[in-house]
C-alpha cells in the first residue's frame, strides 16, 4: 500500500450530520502508568464519558496496588488489562499501545496519554479523517493554564507555525498498524517513531491544524523533570537540534559585541512566529493572546537543555522509567530499509524475543 501524504484536508467535523449516532465505531487506547491515585476520580469521570462514545481499552502498567484500585474503580466501565507479557521493550507506553491496538475491536483507533481529554466532536472529526488517511495528528492545548503550561505553550505555538505540534495523542488505522508490525518499543520520542513508521510503510498522514484536543497540565515537578528529556527528543531531528544548540552561542556573541538590541529583535521575531502559530486555523480561540510571549522564554530554555541533552547522548542516553534510552526515533530511511524484511502479520516484530 502506498499513499501520498495529505497536506490539507477540510474540516469534516464542521459538516458532520447532526443526526450522526453518538456511539462511534472506534477504539480508544489509553496506555497508563500511575504511581498513585491522586487523579483517579477525575480520570474515572472522563472514562465514563468516553465509554458512551467509543470502545475504551486501558492498558495499565501501574504497580500492583494502584492496578488493583483501578480494576475496582473501572470494573464494567472499560476493558482494563495489563500489557501483554509476551512483549519486550524499554518504553512502557509503546508496549501499552501495542497491546491495546491488538485488542481493539474497530479499525479506527485513538491512542492518547492519560492527560488528554477528547470531546465527542473531536472524536467524530478523527473518525472521519481516518476514512481518508492512515494516521491523524491532532493538536493539543492546555486547559487550565498554570505558569508552566503557559511556558510550554510557547513551544506548541512555534511548532504550529513551522508545520504542526507533536501532541500526546495520535489516531491510526488498526489494519495499517498491524500490517506494518507496530513500531519500535525502544525509542524515546514514540509519537514521532509511529508517524515515521507509517510513512516508511507507505501510509498517509494528516496534521489538521484546526483539530484541537484539550490536555491537562502536568504538575510543576513533572514539568521541571521533563525539560532535558524533551530536549533529547530533538536528537531525532538534527536540524531542530542544531537550531536549539545555536541559541546560547548566538546570545553570547550578541552580548560580547555589546549589541543587546540584537537579542531584543530576535525575541520579537520569535513572538511574531509564535503568533502566526497561535492564529493558524482558528487557534486564537484556544490559545490566549499572551501565550505568544512565552515563545522566547521557552526558546532560551531549550537552548540550555539542548546542550544538556547532547551531554546525555554522549553518556549513553537519557533515563526513562527505570531504563536508559539512547535513540529518540529512527530516521524514516532507516525504517524504510527494514520494511522489506518484515512479515505483515507479525505485530511483535519490534519486540526482542526473551532468551
Amino acid at each position: 500500500m502506498t499513499r501520498a501524504t495529505v497536506p490539507q484536508l477540510r474540516n469534516p467535523g464542521r459538516t458532520a450530520a447532526a443526526s450522526a449516532p453518538v456511539r462511534l465505531p472506534m477504539a480508544y487506547v489509553l496506555p497508563l502508568r500511575a504511581a498513585d491515585d491522586r487523579d483517579l476520580d477525575e480520570l474515572t469521570g472522563y472514562l465514563r464519558d468516553l465509554r458512551r462514545w467509543v470502545d475504551v481499552v486501558v492498558v495499565d502498567s501501574s504497580p500492583p496496588d494502584p492496578f488493583a484500585r483501578h480494576a475496582t474503580a473501572w470494573r464494567d466501565l472499560v476493558r482494563h488489562v495489563p500489557p501483554d507479557p509476551a512483549l519486550r521493550g524499554r518504553n512502557g507506553k509503546v508496549l501499552g499501545v501495542l497491546t491495546g491496538v491488538a485488542l481493539a475491536r474497530h479499525e479506527h483507533v485513538v491512542i492518547a496519554d492519560d492527560d488528554v481529554r477528547y470531546d465527542l466532536p473531536a472524536l467524530r472529526a478523527v473518525h472521519e479523517l481516518l476514512d481518508r488517511v492512515d494516521l491523524v495528528r491532532p493538536q493539543n492545548h492546555f486547559d487550565p493554564l498554570p505558569w508552566h503550561a503557559w511556558w510550554d505553550t510557547g513551544r506548541t505555538l512555534l511548532n504550529r507555525a513551522l508545520g504542526g505540534d507533536w501532541p500526546g495523542t495520535l489516531a491510526v488505522r488498526r489494519s495499517t498498524f498491524l500490517a506494518m508490525g507496530g513500531y519500535d518499543p525502544d525509542v524515546l520520542f514514540e509519537n514521532l517513531e509511529l508517524h515515521r513508521t507509517v510513512r516508511a510503510y507507505g501510509g498517509s498522514t494528516a496534521t489538521p491544524a484546526w483539530l484541537y484536543v484539550r490536555r491537562l497540565p502536568p504538575t510543576t515537578a513533572h514539568f521541571l523533570g521533563q525539560r532535558v528529556r524533551q530536549a533529547y527528543d530533538e536528537t531525532a531531528r538534527p536540524g531542530w537540534l542544531l537550531a536549539a544548540l545555536a541559541v546560547l552561542p548566538a546570545a553570547a556573541v550578541a552580548l560580547a559585541a555589546r549589541r543587546p538590541g540584537l537579542l531584543l529583535r530576535a525575541g520579537l521575531v520569535t513572538v511574531a512566529v509564535a503568533e502566526l502559530g497561535r492564529r493558524r486555523a482558528g487557534g486564537a480561540r484556544v490559545f490566549p493572546a499572551h501565550t505568544s510571549l512565552a515563545a522566547p522564554v521557552w526558546l532560551l530554555e531549550r537552548g540550555v537543555c539542548a546542550w544538556l541533552a547532547v551531554g546525555r547522548r554522549l553518556r549513553g542516553g537519557v533515563p526513562y522509567a527505570g531504563h536508559r534510552l539512547r535513540v529518540a526515533a529512527h530516521p524514516t530511511r532507516t525504517l524504510r530499509r527494514r520494511m522489506p524484511r518484515r512479515r505483515p502479520d507479525e505485530l511483535t516484530l519490534w519486540v526482542h524475543a526473551e532468551r
